[in-house]
C-alpha cells in the first residue's frame, strides 16, 4: 500500500470540500440580499459540481471541484411596495437561497471534510508504528 497516495488522494477531498464550504457560505450569506433596482435579479444560488481527474504524479485518480453552476430555480418573491426593487405590483425579488439546504450542505460538506481528515490521521498513524517495527 502507497501511503504518500493515500494521503495525498485524501487531501484531494479535503481541498474540493473547504471550497465547497466557501461557496455554501457564500450561498448563506446573500440569503436576504435583493436587488438595487426594479427588473434586476438578485443573487442567484451557486451550486458546485464535481469531478475527477487521473494525476500522472500519483497514479491515482483525484477528485476535484468542477463547474460552479447557477441554480435554474425561481426566485422567492416578497410583497413589499416600499422596497426600491419592488416592481409594479410591489413584489421584490429575493434569492433562490434556502437557508435549511445550505446548512444541511454545510454540514454535509463539513461531514467530508473530517472523513478525509481523519484517513490522513490514520494513514499517519501507520506510517508512524512501521517506523517503530524497522527500528527494533
Amino acid at each position: 500500500m502507497d501511503f504518500l497516495k493515500t494521503i495525498s488522494v485524501a487531501a484531494s477531498g479535503l481541498k474540493v470540500q473547504s471550497r465547497r464550504r466557501r461557496l455554501i457560505a457564500g450561498n448563506i450569506a446573500n440569503a436576504d440580499s435583493t436587488a438595487e433596482k426594479p427588473g434586476v435579479d438578485p443573487y442567484r444560488r451557486k451550486i458546485p459540481t464535481f469531478g475527477r481527474r487521473f494525476d500522472r504524479e500519483l497514479e491515482a485518480q483525484v477528485v476535484e471541484l468542477g463547474r460552479v453552476k447557477p441554480d435554474p430555480t425561481a426566485f422567492r418573491t416578497k410583497y413589499e411596495p416600499g422596497h426600491p426593487a419592488a416592481d409594479a405590483q410591489g413584489e421584490v425579488k429575493l434569492p433562490n437561497v434556502n437557508p435549511v439546504i445550505e446548512t444541511m450542505d454545510m454540514r454535509e460538506a463539513q461531514r467530508s471534510y473530517e472523513a478525509n481528515l481523519n484517513l490522513i490521521t490514520a494513514t499517519r498513524r501507520m506510517i508512524t508504528r512501521t517506523l517503530e517495527i524497522l527500528r527494533v
